[in-house]
């Protein structure tokens, strides 16, 4: 437990960085019981201050992603300047349903950091794998109802959003009648198509990979999230519009593996975006005041009368956090949380079989195979063909030419696993596992050989879910046993346990800077080309299986 001083009355003096007003003047700033009564305002900055600013949200993030729950999310993301996330939890509630969704709105609840979560709005995200749970309309009118939800979160399935999907068009309907934004992906959708997407009341997306489509989405009146997370990152395509669409824009890291987590957040992208030049007050505007204007977040703007959530930073230009207050009440100070940490019960739901070497086997049939490329950095992938090592009749994973085997497995019942090719991982011997696979969060497994595929698997299988990496004979494992999705440690444990496997991974081969955040995408049908599910391999484009072997 850290030291926690609940105090909610206050005074300081720094640089008061005013976002109305769009000047920094040096002020004294008075709050009782968590909420400014007064600030007394000088005539200029004084370059001996720090500097008092709104707090960062993140305002796209599936907290799952983290490894923690959400009140170890928070102690970790307070650090860094964050005092507000808006949540989807659907990572959860693709293995628990409702059930899991309420999980995390009782752990948020507990500590003072502003979470704001939405209504799951595809669980399953596709029909085309096995999923622990399904949120129909009803289910999702439910959450709606609650008064943690504050939105409908990210509408992935955008095919029937087009095309009249009457599941789908009750969804958006029930956030409409709650007067409840909703939040979009849809990645690539571009002219008529984005314009017919946010015509359908879709007001957000973080899925643009290009300008161009930036540019659609923002001229059909769509807000743009910038996206920096631990797998897709798309900050350095996307910051050119900061000059010119501020307003319509926001800072997310949708998911945050606890390594990147431990080393900073939404402030790393502060500090890049006025690096480049951009305007200060348009940069905090984006990272500070529009997802609260969208969501209707009831965050403190450093007035009298709000509440006192606010940061204090060294400088504007590293935006190094001095201090973190929420409520009046500091939560970090100098790098060091000071929230505590809670006490709660895991929760799963875990019914795989071990696997055996000969399930691995994939016969040959054909003179080549379908092959996924995984791309660093990305969520997209591209389909290739290519000839992996041939042995007795049945092909093999081959490293010399980073042709490696990809599986995937339902975990909430014993099943076949499914088998595919893939290229980009790099591994030269071993294999990686891992129980976090968006979205349904079936196991997913790339190996250089099959026994260690066997191994790392079925390590999974003995402790319920986590990640592992296995390297002749032996296992490193990290155990989730929230969902398979989250640990019950403390947030820099998971950080540096998840970087000691993120380092065995590399030690095999991997050239990618998070492997297994890019491993977690493989099974996410949803995001084009060619992708793995419990079912098959699948097109992306196409929304149809398609044969391994053509």
């Amino acid at each position: 437990m850290s030291q926690f001083q609940p105090l909610t009355s206050g005074t300081l003096r720094a640089n008061l960085v005013d976002l109305d007003a769009r000047q920094m003047v040096a002020a004294d700033v008075e709050w009782r019981d968590g909420v400014i009564v007064a600030i007394q305002r000088g005539t200029a900055a004084d370059p001996a201050l720090p500097w008092l600013l709104p707090g960062f949200v993140d305002a796209h993030v599936h907290i799952e992603s983290s490894m923690l729950v959400p009140s170890e999310f928070a102690r970790l993301a307070v650090r860094h300047g964050t005092v507000a996330s808006v949540s989807d939890p659907h990572e959860i509630a693709n293995v628990l349903g409702e059930h899991g969704v309420r999980f995390m709105l009782e752990n948020a609840a507990q500590s003072p950091f502003h979470f704001l979560f939405g209504a799951p709005s595809c669980v399953p995200a596709t029909p085309f794998e096995s999923a622990g749970a399904v949120l129909d309309a009803a289910a999702v009118a439910r959450l709606l109802d609650l008064p943690q939800i504050g939105y409908l979160s990210e509408m992935m399935n955008f095919p029937g959003v087009l095309n009249g999907d009457p599941q789908v068009l009750a969804k958006l309907a029930a956030a409409r009648q709650r007067g409840l934004p909703v939040d979009g992906h849809a990645p690539g959708l571009k002219g008529d198509g984005a314009r017919a997407y946010a015509a359908a009341g879709i007001s957000t997306d973080h899925e643009c990979y290009s300008l161009e489509e930036a540019h659609d989405k923002l001229a059909a009146g769509m807000q743009v999230l910038i996206r920096e997370g631990s797998a897709a990152r798309n900050f350095d395509t996307l910051q050119p519009l900061i000059a010119t669409h501020a307003a319509q824009l926001m800072f997310c890291s949708d998911d945050k593996h606890p390594d990147d987590l431990a080393h900073g957040h939404i402030n790393q992208l502060v500090a890049r975006a006025v690096a480049l030049g951009h305007d200060l007050f348009d940069v905090l505007q984006i990272a500070c005041r529009n997802p609260l204007q969208h969501y209707g977040l009831p965050l403190g703007q450093l007035r009298v009368g709000d509440a006192f959530d606010a940061i204090i930073v060294s400088d504007l230009q590293q935006f190094q956090v001095l201090a973190s207050y929420l409520g009046g009440v500091l939560a970090a100070q100098n790098g060091k949380t000071l929230l505590p940490a809670v006490e709660f019960s895991p929760t799963t739901h875990f019914a795989a079989a071990p696997i055996r070497r000969e399930q691995l086997l994939v016969s040959a049939v054909s003179d080549a195979v379908r092959v996924i490329q995984a791309l660093d950095g990305e969520l997209i992938t591209h389909e290739l063909r290519g000839r992996p090592h041939l042995q007795h009749g049945h092909w093999l994973p081959d490293p010399q030419q980073d042709l490696l085997l990809l599986l995937v497995m339902n975990r909430y019942r014993p099943a076949q696993p499914a088998l595919a090719f893939i290229q980009g991982f790099g591994l030269k011997r071993g294999a990686l596992a891992s129980t976090v696979a968006h979205d349904s969060h079936n196991i997913v497994a790339v190996g250089a050989d099959l026994d260690a595929m066997v191994t790392a698997v079925n390590a999974l299988v003995a402790c319920g879910g986590g990640i592992a990496v296995c390297d002749n004979g032996n296992t490193e494992l990290l155990p989730l046993p929230v969902a398979g999705l989250m640990s019950t440690a403390e947030g820099d444990l998971v950080a540096q346990l998840y970087s000691h496997l993120n380092h065995c991974a590399k030690a095999l081969g991997s050239p990618l800077r998070a492997p297994f955040m890019t491993l977690s995408f493989m099974a996410l049908l949803v995001i084009p080309e060619l992708k793995l599910s419990d079912k098959g391999l699948f097109d992306g484009r196409t929304f149809q299986f398609v044969e391994l072997q053509p």
